[in-house]
């Protein structure tokens, strides 16, 4: 049967042990996870020599690429006509590739990261989003406080918010993603909640009923629904506090909750429960994809304990039909 996650409209059966590895090959941290239209999972990972591994959505293995590209695996999104978008926070770059590796595009400086703080693009850039007109959004990152955003053809058009805060104000821009009416939604991760704009920068809302948001995944085309990552607390004094997670939110698009996943207050192992869930994607049938960085969570979550091996990076949750029995 399976371990059953969520509730009501949004539940799911963990698909345990899905991706099909070839022998040989690990993943280390799955940074981030993308779905292309014929449901195949690009799993851009911390591997060197295999940093995006492709599966069919039976995790059969296909192909993996981008070793000469990456440094350090952060972000994807999925682009307009096969292509995706690869945010690379170590060489300070968003790659935008052919579903088979090929370079087209390369915005920012390869291994130039500009001086800490300044606001100009990239110093450890995080992730990346389309508008419906194809415009770039980068959230940048950990060593800035900004926003970008390109054209198409990854032209700068404009920029906004610095460290604090306040409305418009970044404590680790970590993620964003946007709806089919251009809003930008943005993870500001240790300010605890995620920031809503305009196309242009303008600040409209936020939601704060999050911990730590890592993670976006908004459905084109669909009810207008964000899956959120949430990394529960890392330090000794409220480690395994209830209420904080880790786990995945499924919110609807004012920010009011209508599932999670993972509710057990603990971070583990086990199916079902997370360790610092870091990227969410959403194939076609509703099923969820998430990647997380647990070599890096681990020493944090359980300090002193033997890390699994092979540690668990990337979970499958099966969505279980209205009016089946789980």
């Amino acid at each position: 049967m399976g371990v059953i996650v969520g509730s009501g409209e949004y539940t799911y059966r963990v698909h345990e042990n899905w991706a099909k590895l070839p022998e040989g090959f690990a993943f280390g941290d799955v940074a981030a996870v993308g779905i292309d239209g014929k449901d195949r999972v690009y799993a851009f990972n911390r591997s060197k020599e295999h940093p995006m591994m492709v599966f069919d959505r039976d995790g059969n293995f296909l192909s993996s690429w981008g070793q000469d590209l990456f440094a350090h695996a952060h972000g994807v999104s999925m682009g307009p006509d096969d292509t995706i978008y690869c945010t690379d926070d170590m060489n300070h770059t968003v790659c935008k590739c052919t579903l088979d590796g090929k370079l087209l595009l390369r915005i920012g400086d390869r291994d130039k990261p500009q001086p800490f703080m300044s606001g100009r693009p990239f110093n450890r850039c995080t992730h990346t989003a389309l508008s419906p007109k194809g415009e770039i959004y980068v959230t940048d990152g950990y060593s800035n406080a900004r926003v970008h955003k390109y054209a198409p053809d990854g032209k700068h058009l404009l920029s906004w918010g610095q460290s604090g805060m306040g409305p418009g104000e970044f404590n680790l821009p970590h993620n964003v993603t946007c709806d089919d009416d251009g809003w930008v939604y943005v993870a500001d991760r240790e300010n605890h909640r995620i920031q809503v704009f305009d196309g242009n920068g303008k600040y409209e809302t936020e939601w704060r009923n999050i911990h730590r948001p890592n993670g976006l995944f908004m459905p084109r085309g669909k009810c207008p629904v964000c899956y959120v990552g949430e990394i529960g607390p890392y330090w000794s004094f409220n480690r395994g506090a209830p209420n904080l997670g880790p786990r995945v939110s499924i919110l609807d698009n004012k920010g009011a909750i209508l599932a999670r996943l993972g509710e057990d207050p603990t971070a583990g192992h086990e199916p079902g429960k997370f360790l610092s869930p870091h990227s969410i994607a959403v194939d076609s049938r509703g099923d969820i994809y998430v990647g997380e960085v647990a070599v890096t969570g681990w020493p944090s979550l359980f300090p002193g304990q033997p890390q699994p091996n092979p540690i668990r990076s990337l979970q499958k949750f099966e969505r279980v039909p209205a009016g089946t029995t789980a």
